[in-house]
């Protein structure tokens, strides 16, 4: 073989190596054979060979003998990281641990594994769970009246809180044996997407005494007395609970807040006790107004040292009953029209006893730890449920409206126009379902996703904007036109409120996603940063060659998978395997893109938020994508095809655009024009979803069909006389059925065979002319008066609404 062969041979094992991720030592085990090959069968001189064994010994020694690299590599590497990394603080520290990595930690390594993805199980109810949904949560959706609550009244109605409190909304997810139901993240989701088809105000009453508040942190830190005294009133709903975090300084920043409490001691009930005496001045507290027991977050100092030798403790949680001297509480916030609890609360020197810092004093200062893990339960559970509850219910009547809505004698469905937002209506409701189902059954298999739940929250509540944008423009005037049987204002005042709560999706995704993500949910960056902190020799040995390898796989990865366009991956076989291939391949781009921008960046990335916006938003693309493929996997139904399809050539043309965008704004214009020729070899080729295929979902929509009843699953649909979507799928398929007797009325009005000025004369002079039946005239003439009472708008006197 010529010189030339041998270097495309070794060129051809090097790349396949890369590729595949093997080990240094099969890497130096198959260079050897390689050269043993040359050795034999090579042209070369006897010089040049010994030459090149010479070299691959020298690479053994210095990459392959443990202590000599340790010695001469990773040494100096882990002095100049030791001097390079800024010193993180345990705030920082309790941050980037807290919580689990799941499925996002495979796609930020380049290569997911899709065999262990595939044994994900599927989320079951319990019976319990079940019969509770379908019998106290059922009763609950019929009592609300959703326009008197946020619209007359500005409050929910004592029948309410008081079947809250009987059928214990309010201990969803404490134990039994302190008096809870003990539902699985799963039965506490369904329950508040149930609870928020109907209201978002009832929705965030349940949901908020189950996610971050006195009754999560009790259940992971309380102390025994805690638990025994407070998680059974919590259950019953003698404690109505708020926790109170955000502040006008500092907003939801634990660390940046200024409420402080100072280890002191003073006279309580005639008896001198340490304590704490506490000042604060928090807003934004759902729940605040009404509550009884406060959660507190603050900051805790010990200036005399009764507690140890530290005068800074750091943020600390207490719960304080709100009958406490100098809590105040009671006004209240006006949050765009929706009348759940909210508002102010502040404390003036308010003493309380040392053991009611939650789990004692030996959790004084582990607050942020504390909050950042417990964080998960409402990013992970409350607002994607709520997001869903909201979106099915818009999906469930917007579909039905479009096809019972005429204009020009056609139903608006089929105008093209139309057509294109149902389909994003009905693509981005089928995403947020699958979002939440993939993540809440990541808490029920034990995990505390804390990037995952990020990603949830901002990409749920951010696509429950988008389908309410899309569903009132569908709707015109009936959107817009406010009252009892307007089934979309409500629901579009309120959006901006879930992109506010639980970290402004703003920040959200310009810091969060990807801030966290880059260290979390990294292979090699977090285990690098603590060997350095530790001084680790051996571990930051392991973690440095480790990255190094994976560089260089996600390199050629990225390379050959988009000169492959995803073909050259190893994934399932089956009908979504071209979306396993393109999804393997972006996320071999992704994390080389990241690695990238953390080196030639460093430490300045977290600043450049608009690059980091761009990162964070691919690993949440893939994430998304990966869960609407585990939900048609575990749903199995065909005819979900088309809304499959759609959002999966809609992720990974945006996920194509942020690369694009990302490289475009990359401060090393050199290493931009590199990178774009390894991720984009071929260009640019994906699009976006195409008017056939959006013509296809949306008829998905526009009819009643297996995917709409599966999409409306958890809406509240009964007929009850403050459901103004009760009758939507009644009269739907009243119209649909008295369509064929429409087109023959019309038919016989333009040929001018039947006349008059009302539908009644257009029915009479119909049946006169045997054009229709009298029997086929009432069903039209039904058919016809449904359609009105479905399209027609709230009217009110000046009285009235004065």
């Amino acid at each position: 073989m010529s010189v030339l062969g041998w270097i495309v041979l070794f060129l051809g094992v090097t790349v396949i190596l890369a590729f595949q991720r093997a080990s240094l030592w099969v890497w130096l085990i198959a260079m050897a054979a390689c050269l043993t090959g040359v050795s034999v069968w090579s042209e070369l001189s006897t010089v040049t060979t010994v030459v090149l064994w010479l070299c691959l010994v020298g690479i053994v020694i210095v990459f392959g003998v443990l202590p000599v690299r340790r010695r001469f590599i990773s040494r100096f590497m882990l002095n100049l990281y030791r001097k390079k990394m800024p010193t993180l603080s345990a705030t920082e520290q309790e941050a980037l641990t807290a919580g689990t990595v799941g499925w996002e930690g495979e796609l930020f390594s380049g290569k997911p594994n899709w065999s262990e993805f595939r044994r994900i199980p599927k989320g079951q109810l319990s019976k319990e769970e079940r019969d509770f949904l379908e019998g106290p949560v059922e009763t609950l959706c019929g009592l609300v009246d959703n326009w008197k609550i946020n619209q007359l009244t500005f409050t929910i109605p004592e029948i309410i809180w008081n079947f809250l409190k009987e059928n214990g909304f309010f201990g969803l997810i404490i134990p039994k044996e302190y008096g809870g139901k003990a539902f699985s993240a799963l039965g506490h989701s369904q329950v508040i997407t149930k609870v928020a088809s109907v209201s978002i105000a009832v929705a965030t009453v349940v949901s908020v005494p189950n996610s971050l508040g006195p009754a999560e942190l009790l259940l992971h830190y309380g102390t025994k007395e805690q638990k025994e005294y407070y998680l059974p009133r919590l259950a019953r709903g003698e404690e109505i609970p708020c926790f109170a975090l955000t502040s006008p300084v500092a907003g939801s920043d634990a660390g940046s807040i200024m409420d402080y409490g100072v280890v002191c001691q003073q006279l309580l009930a005639g008896e001198k006790r340490l304590g704490i005496r506490l000042n604060w001045d928090k807003r934004y507290i759902t729940l605040a107004p009404v509550a009884t027991l406060l959660g507190l977050a603050f900051k805790l100092y010990d200036p005399e040292h009764w507690l140890g030798d530290r005068e800074a403790l750091g943020i600390t949680c207490a719960l304080i009953p709100t009958t406490t001297p100098g809590v105040v509480i009671g006004r209240r916030h006006f949050p765009l029209r929706c009348a759940f609890p909210n508002g102010p609360t502040q404390g003036k020197d308010v003493f309380i006893p040392l053991d009611w810092i939650i789990g004692g004093v030996a959790m004084a200062g582990h607050g942020w730890r504390m909050l950042m893990e417990s964080l998960a339960a409402g990013r992970s559970i409350s607002l994607p449920s709520m997001a869903t509850g909201g979106s099915k219910r818009v999906f469930y009547a917007t579909g039905a409206y479009a096809r019972i809505r005429e204009q020009f004698n056609t139903y608006i469905g089929a105008f093209g126009g139309v057509q294109e937002a149902l389909a994003r209506i009905g693509g981005h409701t089928y995403l947020i379902e699958a979002t939440r189902l993939f993540t809440v059954t990541a808490l029920d298999r034990g995990q505390q996703p804390a990037v995952a739940s990020a990603i949830s929250k901002y990409h749920t509540t951010e696509l429950s904007r988008s389908i309410i944008n899309d569903a009132m423009d569908i709707h015109g005037g009936k959107g817009i036109c406010m009252g009892p049987h307007n089934y979309l204002a409500q629901t579009y005042i309120e959006s901006p409120i879930s992109i506010t709560v639980e970290g402004a999706n703003i920040l959200t995704r310009s810091m969060i996603i990807f801030g966290q993500g880059a260290i979390r949910c990294h292979p090699f960056i977090l285990k690098e940063i603590t060997a350095a902190q530790n001084n680790d020799l051996r571990a930051f040995d392991r973690a440095l060659f480790g990255h190094i390898g994976l560089i260089i796989s996600n390199k050629v990865r990225a390379f050959l998978l988009s000169v492959s366009k995803g073909h050259w991956a190893s994934v399932p076989r089956g009908p979504l395997k071209r979306y396993y291939q393109q999804f393997s391949q972006f996320s071999a781009v992704f994390a080389l893109l990241a690695d990238m921008a953390m080196l030639s960046i460093g430490g300045a990335l977290k600043r450049k938020e608009k690059l980091s916006s761009r990162l964070g938003d691919l690993l949440g693309f893939l994430y998304l994508g990966s869960a609407v493929i585990k939900y048609y996997e575990l749903e199995n139904e065909e005819e979900a095809w088309p809304l499959v399809q759609w959002v999966c050539e809609d992720l990974l043309y945006r996920i194509q655009t942020q690369i694009d965008g990302f490289l475009s704004n990359m401060p090393n214009r050199w290493l931009a024009w590199s990178l774009r020729w390894i991720v984009f070899p071929l260009g640019r080729r994906l699009q976006p979803p195409l008017d056939q295929l959006n013509g296809h979902v949306a008829k998905l929509l526009l009819y009643p069909s297996r995917v709409r009843s599966r999409l409306s699953q958890h809406v509240y649909t009964q007929n009850t006389p403050f459901n103004p979507v009760g009758l939507i799928d009644e009269i739907l398929r009243e119209v649909i059925a008295a369509e064929p007797l429409e087109k023959k009325l019309h038919q016989a009005l333009r040929q001018k065979i039947i006349q008059g000025n009302t539908v009644e004369e257009w029915a009479n002079s119909a049946v006169n002319h045997c054009v229709l039946t009298a029997e086929e005239a009432v069903r039209w003439l039904a058919a016809y008066r449904s359609r009105l009472r479905m399209t027609n708008v709230d009217d009110f006197t000046v009285e009235e609404l004065t």
